[in-house]
C-alpha cells in the first residue's frame, strides 16, 4: 500500500468513525517526517480514543500494520499515530487551534477527499 493510499485509507476510517474537519497534506516534499499528515478534531477525549482506536484496527486488518509509535494518549486532548509514511493527528477542538499545523504545513499541498469523505 503506497503511503497515499494508506492516508486515504485513515481519512475513510475517520470519517466512519464521526471525525471532524478531516484533512490530509502531502507534506513529502516538505519533510522526511512523513509523506502524509492526516488531521482530524473530535468533540472529546472518548471520541479521540474511539477514532485512534478505529485507525489501528483498520490498519491492522487493512495493511497489516500497527503504528510504529503512539503520542498523547494519557491527556485525552490529543492523539499521533506514526505509520511510517502516514503521521495522524486526532486533536480536540482547542488543541488544534493551538497546535495549527494547517498554518505550520501552509506549504503543503492538500489532498482531494471527494469521494473519499461521505460526512458533512
Amino acid at each position: 500500500m503506497t503511503p497515499k493510499e494508506t492516508a486515504l485509507l485513515l481519512a475513510k476510517a475517520l470519517d466512519n468513525r464521526r471525525g471532524i474537519d478531516i484533512k490530509v497534506l502531502e507534506t513529502g516534499p516538505l519533510t522526511t517526517l512523513a509523506d502524509y499528515f492526516v488531521l482530524c478534531s473530535a468533540t472529546s477525549a472518548p471520541q479521540i480514543r474511539a477514532l485512534s482506536e478505529e485507525c489501528e484496527k483498520v490498519m491492522k486488518e487493512q495493511a497489516g500494520e500497527d503504528p510504529h509509535h503512539v503520542e498523547g494518549h494519557r491527556g485525552g486532548t490529543w492523539v499521533l499515530m506514526d505509520f511510517s509514511g502516514v503521521v495522524v493527528h486526532i486533536f480536540n477542538e482547542e488543541a488544534r487551534e493551538f497546535y495549527d499545523l494547517e498554518r505550520l504545513w501552509s506549504d503543503a499541498a492538500p489532498v482531494d477527499l471527494t469521494g473519499i469523505l461521505t460526512r458533512d
